[in-house]
């Protein structure tokens, strides 16, 4: 059974939403649940939030530490999320801890994680109050802070913040991606919900769906043995199994993510709206070292599981913006560490 004309309707107008940056709460998760557990801070997730501010020189805004381990090196404003917070509301009391300023978060410049356990959030954010904190306000949480011309010598805490100043940097003269801040929508377990595409080689666009109860767009809890958008894999292995090794399974980015936090172990997750690809995998060259081009298939892989349908896309307008992200994304990127 195809998608109803009804049906069509109505995800397109849910994918026309999604890139739009709007998010939508989680009513039920397709796969994985079994193998997930609720989050929960302090028991099962962190979430880390870390600043990129600059100054009108372009100048980065970084904190001496207190901690024994790393004294007196820097680092960029950054902390664990606390029980209760929001990761905006962590943002702005880590930045005002540890630098004293109040900032305001522009957008999210990158996602790293180690799985569903470990998260990092690098936000940037710009200065709205406060003073910079001096070496007289010196408490546990930092010695100082000052701005950072990125040339002089600085003792570093660790040189993984040079690739978050340059993505800071980047965003800041010329934004590559719409701004993109936490949605306030809470979510129990962290998931993957999946916009994956298709395209043939007439351009033509199709959408992965679960059928029931409705067609909907699939989504997947994130497994602790494995890196987040390892959910995309796991829809991909369950819908179309024997095509699965002759295909890439690529999360471009995120649109948006959704999180609430308010109550602990029940708002904690995380809900990752993400665009996934399926491409060919071939090798670009045969057995004697020769380039071979191979055809673009027209359709997609058959899918072999009855939960799952692909839908063509056949609004123009959608048909085109899917094409878009799928040839030159514009989504916030995330990045494993594994």
């Amino acid at each position: 059974m195809e998608v109803t004309a009804k049906d069509r309707l109505q995800v397109e107008e849910q994918v026309e939403q999604m890139l739009s940056g709007l998010g939508s709460e989680v009513s039920l998760c397709d796969l994985g649940l079994e193998l997930s557990k609720p989050a929960t801070l302090r028991k099962n997730v962190t979430y880390i939030v870390c600043a990129v501010v600059f100054n009108d020189q372009e100048e980065v805004l970084m904190v001496q530490e207190a901690k024994h381990d790393c004294y007196k090196q820097w680092y960029l404003p950054a902390g664990r999320v606390e029980v209760g917070e929001s990761l905006e509301e962590a943002l702005r009391r880590e930045v005002r801890e540890e630098a004293g300023f109040d900032c305001q978060p522009i957008t999210l410049l990158l996602i790293q994680e180690q799985g569903p356990q470990w998260i990092r959030f690098i936000f940037l954010a710009r200065i709205t109050g406060g003073s910079i904190k001096t070496l007289k306000a010196a408490d546990q949480e930092s010695l100082q802070a000052s701005w950072w011309d990125r040339q002089s010598s600085l003792p570093l805490r660790g040189r993984d913040i040079l690739r978050l100043i340059e993505y800071g940097l980047k965003y800041h003269r010329n934004p590559w991606h719409p701004i993109t801040l936490p949605l306030d929508i809470s979510c129990r377990h962290i998931v993957q919900r999946l916009l994956l595409v298709f395209v043939g080689a007439e351009k033509q666009i199709w959408i992965l769906l679960i059928r029931a109860p409705t067609p909907h767009l699939p989504t997947a809890a994130a497994l602790k043995t494995h890196a987040m958008t390892w959910a995309a894999n796991m829809v991909v292995q369950e819908a179309l199994p024997s095509s699965y090794y002759d295909y890439e399974v690529n999360t471009l980015g995120v649109i948006s993510l959704q999180h609430n936090g308010r109550q602990h172990g029940k708002t904690d997750g995380v809900c990752f709206n993400t665009v996934v690809a399926l491409v060919p995998d071939r090798a670009p060259r045969d057995e004697d070292g020769l380039e071979v081009k191979w055809p673009v298939p027209v359709t997609p892989p058959p899918v072999e599981n009855p939960r799952y349908v692909w839908m063509e896309v056949q609004e123009p307008a959608l048909r085109e913006k899917l094409l878009q992200e799928t040839q030159n994304p514009s989504l916030l990127p995330i990045h494993s560490l594994y």
